[in-house]
């Protein structure tokens, strides 16, 4: 088969590979119809290298029909159309029976210290072969596909696999209640879904923040009040003027490691990944290399007790951190790794309807074949020719 390989830092390349196989009873084969670039990807393609061996196949937001099932495999049949979540959980752990599927026992990544495994994301995680291929082994489909039985084009369902459930936990995660105020803080893709669902959830005001003119469009058209980070020199301000002088209620950092406004550590991240990986492991786990522009305007544009919601990936060690402010105000911290299935059966009533209204067909901008990945990439990062989501058809 066909597969988007990584090769070096920002270098990928489409190569054949051998075709995947079921090698437990608990797996599945499944034939991509669709696969996206996530931001998160970028970090791999950009920063994480160490972590990563050439051939290993990326991403981890995976739509296709089931050709193949293990024996134990049986609520999803060959034929079946199914939504892949990005996380490998079991479904029956200590871990998954409380919904913490992101923290799935059965496939943990203890030797590294991290959570369940997750497809195409370095040996950090499992070194899972990922889904931007034509086939993906799915290991625990006893458990993880999503079945769908709707008419509707795949763009409506694909964002289960990451997007719309980890936009979902993250509004769910800010504490957003009817009437209240949430800020998001970074308008790509996870960005622009979560300012959608804090919306649909009740809020009365969606204030979102960004600097590229597309993303700033795209919430615009959807009723967010956008702030442009080129025209407004204080944003925690901004928010505050429109909040009576509280902050959000709120506030969803939709960022991460690529986070602008903070060049010491944008150069230490870089240089971190430019080390050789017996010493850039060591450095990215331990040393402050990690941008911290975005979570100090989420910090600061909080009202006193109210909560921060991190969506953001980090790669690595935030320092400092504003600790006395946050104590003083009050200020409740939730983050983490989505938990897919813990959030589907509240979503899939805003999909299977004939309206959209959470925009899901107004997410992507650029649908390419799978041997064009790499050129999406580069797009993709140099956020080139009005590029938002990327979803690759294999």
């Amino acid at each position: 088969m066909r597969a988007l390989t990584w090769q070096g830092t920002q270098k990928v390349s489409v190569e054949t590979v051998p075709d995947p196989t079921i090698q437990q009873p608990t797996d599945a084969i499944v034939r991509m119809t669709s696969t996206a670039i996530c931001g998160s990807d970028l970090h791999l393609y950009d920063v994480l290298g160490m972590f990563l061996d050439p051939g290993d196949i990326l991403g981890h937001e995976p739509m296709g029909i089931v050709e193949e099932v293990g024996p134990e495999v049986t609520h999803i049949r060959p034929g079946d159309r199914v939504v892949v979540p990005f996380n490998i959980s079991c479904g029956h752990c200590w871990m998954c029976s409380r919904g913490f599927y992101a923290q799935c026992e059965t496939t943990q990544n203890v030797e590294q210290g991290k959570g369940a495994s997750l497809f195409g994301y370095t040996k950090l995680y499992g070194q899972v072969p990922g889904a931007q291929a034509e086939y993906l082994r799915v290991p625990q489909a006893q458990f993880g596909p999503i079945k769908v039985e709707s008419e509707h084009p795949d763009e409506r369902f694909l964002y289960l696999s990451d997007v719309l459930t980890t936009s979902w936990q993250a509004v769910r995660y800010a504490d957003t209640n009817p009437g209240d105020t949430v800020a998001v803080i970074g308008l790509g893709p996870i960005g622009q879904m979560s300012a959608r669902i804090a919306k649909y959830l009740g809020a009365n005001q969606v204030i979102a923040v960004d600097n590229v003119p597309e993303r700033l469009e795209m919430a615009r058209r959807h009723g967010i009040t956008v702030l442009d980070e080129r025209e407004v020199d204080d944003i925690p301000a901004a928010i505050a003027d429109l909040t009576d002088g509280r902050g959000a209620d709120g506030v969803v950092e939709a960022v991460g490691m690529e986070a602008h406004g903070t060049p010491f550590q944008e150069f230490a991240q870089r240089a971190a990944g430019l080390l050789p990986d017996a010493l850039s492991k060591p450095a990215i786990d331990k040393m402050g290399v990690d941008r911290m522009g975005a979570l100090r305007t989420a910090f600061a544009s909080v009202r006193r007790a109210g909560t921060v919601s991190i969506i953001g990936v980090y790669g690595g060690q935030a320092d400092p951190f504003p600790m006395m402010d946050l104590f003083d105000k009050g200020v409740t911290l939730r983050m983490g790794q989505a938990h897919v299935k813990r959030w589907v059966d509240e979503i899939m009533p805003a999909l299977t309807g004939a309206d959209d209204p959470l925009g899901t067909e107004d997410l992507r901008t650029h649908s390419l074949g799978l041997e064009q990945a790499p050129e999406a990439y580069d797009m993709f990062k140099d956020k080139k020719d009005g590029c938002i989501k990327v979803v690759l058809k294999p």
